[in-house]
């Protein structure tokens, strides 16, 4: 089946993304506004299995990567082209914004600011946080979507499995971001860019981090077809 043109490829960015935030962000919100039902257990959950579901629908379309940063990291070691990362960026932001739109509107407000992303504890700190989960994640995206010995068809599964993972732990200390798109949407929208400059900074820097240290471990081998890479 031939790959989908640009422009399709963008939009199943933008939805993919949408449902990160109207899901991810969404389960923060309703675990403030019903005394705590889901816990951080619950919301690392939902962030996993989202990831997850998103992954196996529009892997074969876009790579799903869903997150500016994984899209960067891909264009900086070569798996993914500048001018389609031109395309996929604003795309990943525009579903991100979205979604945060979507819940203020089905909140008739911006509760728990709608899931932004805020540090609990010193800048530092936070961006080292979210500096390790995004390399723990890239590293993983990158071995499942550009290494033929990885099992492809469980990529979906250790992609959400990590998110998830990193949120379990992280989430507490600076929302686990990992996604400068998933913090990008709840702030513009609820208002509320305190320390935002961490959630853009630590996953970038992070991904190429992570990429690079996959790279250097890695045997020589031939490229899968897909290589374009199916993450979050």
């Amino acid at each position: 089946m031939p790959r989908p043109g640009l422009a399709r490829r963008a939009l199943a960015e933008a939805v993919a993304t949408f449902a990160l935030v109207f899901a991810g962000c969404g389960a923060i919100v309703v675990d403030a506004e019903r005394g705590q039902a889901l816990g951080a257990v619950g919301i690392g959950a939902v962030f996993g299995l989202v990831i997850l579901a998103m992954v196996y629908a529009t892997g074969h379309l876009s790579g799903a990567h869903i997150n500016p940063a994984v899209t960067l990291a891909f264009t900086a070691t070569r798996h993914f082209p500048l001018r389609e990362a031109a395309a996929y960026v604003p795309a990943q932001l525009v579903g991100a914004v979205a979604g945060a739109l979507t819940l203020r509107l089905a909140w008739d407000g911006t509760p728990a600011d709608l899931g932004a992303t805020v540090p609990n504890v010193g800048a530092g700190s936070a961006l080292l946080y979210e500096t390790i989960l995004t390399a723990l994640l890239m590293f993983v995206i990158v071995a499942v979507a550009t290494d033929t010995r990885a099992v492809g068809s469980a990529a979906a599964i250790a992609i959400g499995a990590t998110v998830g993972l990193d949120a379990l732990f992280g989430g507490d200390v600076t929302g686990a971001s990992m996604n400068p798109a998933r913090s990008f949407g709840p702030a513009l929208v609820a208002n509320t860019w305190t320390d935002f400059w961490i959630y853009v900074v630590g996953p970038v820097l992070g991904a190429l981090v992570g990429a690079a240290l996959y790279q250097a471990m890695r045997v020589p081998a031939a490229p899968r077809a897909d290589i374009g890479g199916r993450p979050s």
